[in-house]
């Protein structure tokens, strides 16, 4: 993790001194959190210095008054903080980020026994506790309270951010007190603050700049790398709408930051990445460069090395930024549009996917795709994973281009559109009459219930694939002849040798998989709306290959709220 030696970075101002609770104490709380004030009065808080191993907690308000009302969120902080100290919860990277060697061998980044010792003796950054005053944004009210101490509090938040060693994303799902809406993780993706928390902790110089994002108080994992890139900070929802310009203003700097560290320090594949992505993560018009301009923009020294890079090379700074002439200017001097990718899955990109396959994913415009299209990219071609471009589609547009040009289908075609896109994409390809198999290994709805906690469209998403046929008590069959099915062996044995609640969510999620339906991978990954649906789609109650009910998934996992509902019609 982070270097808590270090000294706060300098790209963030803090205008109020960065108040902390000492995780020790935390653990002794219970009940609703006490605000700043009376904190400071029992001399439970502590101004950040140098030395301090800091944990930033970024979460959604679950009342408009009170950020947790009822003390549910903290509790289950509490809880994930106490077994991550003692090594009981472990967190590891998603199934779909990590590579088949690491998903057999074990985590290459998780929480070391040094970082668990420094959590324990660490300090809490927490909102409600470290802002005086702070109240709940609404509209006409602090707007003229720019000089106050929780306005200065506001604005240092990403100074705050930077000083942390540790960035948890607290997202169990609960219901708000006021709306009874659920709070999940997509909905705090959603919530513009917590987007440009997020940002401020992605696009820091820290060195570790991982995001750990508590789903339960048995369930933690560290954030997929697509996941904040799809998110934009301009698309945020905000209570306040005034707050949108200032918090844009903020991922501008942030970004700003990021790229003179890397510019200074490498590695030149992130600063060409962050380069070659900023006008889309910024919403802002991509520009069209003359191949003397781009050469110096993204720092190559002729178009021969640009094309003869591997990583980040000129091809892939085209289709990243949207660079329709240059992906031209590049092909025409022998580039190869049909490039495969060495590991790039720190920034959300796997070894053997093509430029197309970027294009599809990183949310291009359809000219961009159609430009590598006219130039032979290979609409055929799959990722080492057996999935072709047309699997990654991120919008209708791409999906109509690429089914024009006779794109690869493939029967798990649903499973990446549903988990990551829009039901508009959805749709796109329903119109085209593309088949939502029943005859494969993993249904589409598993895709849905497994893979797209972060998106927003998911239910409707479910809604169609069950409107086209899907079937809900669809029960998935790992191949042992493949890397994936022995995965899920091994996985079963780890949790038998272990048990469900100390083992890690990649391990529970392979031990399950075989016999599996989408309603009990529903109750793995704790979605109450997923589970609901599919139980109006007459779902049955039904055990996996391991003897595991729905209910009893849920439990392992810590995703109690699902018991009621669960375990009601099991009886």
């Amino acid at each position: 993790m982070g270097n808590s030696s270090a000294p706060a970075p300098a790209a963030h101002v803090r205008s109020f001194p960065m108040y902390l609770v000492k995780v020790r104490d935390f653990l002794q709380m219970d009940g609703p959190a006490l605000p700043h004030g009376i904190l400071r009065e029992r001399g439970l808080l502590h101004q950040w210095c140098p030395g301090m191993f800091t944990i930033f907690v970024s979460h959604q308000w679950l009342g408009t008054a009170h950020p947790d009302p009822s003390g549910q969120q903290l509790a289950i902080l509490r809880t994930a903080l106490g077994r991550m100290i003692e090594g009981s919860l472990q967190v590891q990277q998603d199934l779909t980020s990590s590579t088949p060697a690491y998903r057999l061998v074990g985590p290459a980044h998780s929480l070391t026994s040094q970082t668990r010792q420094q959590i324990a003796d660490g300090f809490l950054f927490l909102d409600w506790f470290a802002i005086p005053q702070i109240t709940a944004r609404l509209p006409g009210m602090n707007e003229d309270a720019t000089k106050s101490e929780a306005a200065q509090a506001v604005q240092s938040i990403p100074a705050y951010v930077e000083a942390a060693d540790l960035f948890i994303a607290l997202v169990p799902e609960l219901l708000h007190a006021d709306t009874g809406l659920p709070c999940n993780y997509a909905s705090w993706l959603s919530r513009g603050w917590c987007r440009a928390e997020l940002w401020c902790r992605l696009l820091s110089s820290k060195q570790d700049t991982s995001v750990v994002v508590a789903y339960s108080a048995n369930e933690a994992e560290f954030m997929l790398p697509l996941d904040w890139q799809r998110h934009l900070i301009a698309d945020g929802s905000f209570t306040v709408e005034s707050d949108r310009a200032t918090v844009v203003r903020l991922g501008e700097v942030a970004l700003e930051s990021k790229l003179r560290t890397l510019q200074a320090a490498g590695p030149m594949s992130q600063y060409r990445f962050y380069l070659a992505s900023r006008p889309r993560l910024l919403g802002q018009k991509q520009e069209d460069l003359t191949p003397d301009r781009f050469l110096e923009y993204f720092q190559f020294d002729s178009l021969a090395s640009a094309i003869a890079e591997s990583g980040m090379n000129g091809l892939m700074c085209a289709v990243l930024s949207g660079n329709v002439g240059m992906i031209h200017v590049l092909a025409e001097h022998k580039a190869d549009v049909n490039y495969r990718l060495p590991d790039l899955s720190e920034l959300g990109y796997y070894a053997t996917q093509t430029l197309l396959m970027v294009a599809a994913k990183s949310y291009q415009a359809p000219s961009v795709l159609a430009a590598l299209i006219s130039l032979r990219a290979d609409v055929t071609a799959l990722s080492r994973a057996g999935f072709g471009a047309i699997f990654f589609s991120r919008s209708a547009e791409q999906v109509e281009l690429l089914l024009s040009a006779r794109a690869a289908l493939h029967p798990t075609l649903f499973n990446g559109v549903a988990a990551r896109a829009s039901s508009e994409t959805v749709s796109a390809l329903l119109r085209a009459r593309c088949e939502v198999s029943n005859r494969v290994a993993y249904g589409a709805l598993h895709g849905v219930t497994l893979l797209a906690r972060g998106n927003p469209h998911k239910y409707e998403n479910a809604k169609l694939l069950l409107a086209h046929r899907a079937d809900p008590n669809h029960r998935a069959r790992p191949n042992l002849k493949y890397l994936l099915g022995l995965e899920c062996k091994l996985a079963s044995w780890i949790v038998d040798i272990y048990g469900y609640e100390t083992c890690s969510t990649m391990a529970r999620t392979g031990a399950s998989l075989a016999g599996l339906t989408p309603l009990g991978a529903a109750a793995l990954t704790g979605d109450s709306q997923l589970v609901g649906l599919l139980l109006s789609a007459r779902a049955e109650i039904s055990q996996n290959d391991r003897g595991d009910l729905p209910h009893e998934l849920a439990a392992a996992c810590g995703h109690t709220h699902l018991l009621p509902l669960l375990e009601t019609m099991h009886v």
